[in-house]
């Protein structure tokens, strides 16, 4: 097993259940929305982050990971791969213990600072795609 399938099995299995989705809002035909609800399927608690900071599948959103009052354990990131970095190191200073970067999003940079701070870390890859896959394991 190659070292980003055992830390996605870790993220999913082991991290925990609270995941702050960052770009999630309350527009159905974005991805996010629909990953949001995977995960919720999947037991995991999905808290909206997104300058709006609507309402999503039941939970209160949050106009930024720092506005969050509760602990995150894992921060998913739906935005542009210019601006995933700045997110990720938000996700430290947060006190995440993991960050997935979704398809299409990938800053090798972000990558290693991520890691050098202790953190797991996933770029370019689904949970909603992984989660499912793994759900024996989960």
């Amino acid at each position: 097993m190659d070292t980003q399938e055992r830390t996605i099995r870790r993220i999913l299995q082991d991290t925990g259940d609270t995941w702050a989705v960052v770009g999630l809002s309350d527009n159905p035909s974005r991805a996010a929305w629909g990953v949001a609800q995977v995960l919720q399927r999947f037991g995991k608690r999905v808290v909206p982050v997104h300058p709006k900071a609507a309402t999503v599948h039941g939970e209160q959103g949050y106009a930024s990971l720092a506005d969050i009052p509760f602990p995150v354990d894992v921060v998913d990131v739906f935005v542009n791969s210019e601006l995933a970095g700045a997110v990720a190191d938000e996700a430290v200073a947060a006190g995440a213990k993991a960050v997935w970067f979704q398809l299409g999003v990938v800053d090798p940079a972000a990558y290693e600072r991520t890691r050098a701070a202790g953190l797991d870390m996933v770029m370019d890859r689904c949970p909603a795609i992984e989660i499912p896959r793994l759900a024996d394991h989960v």
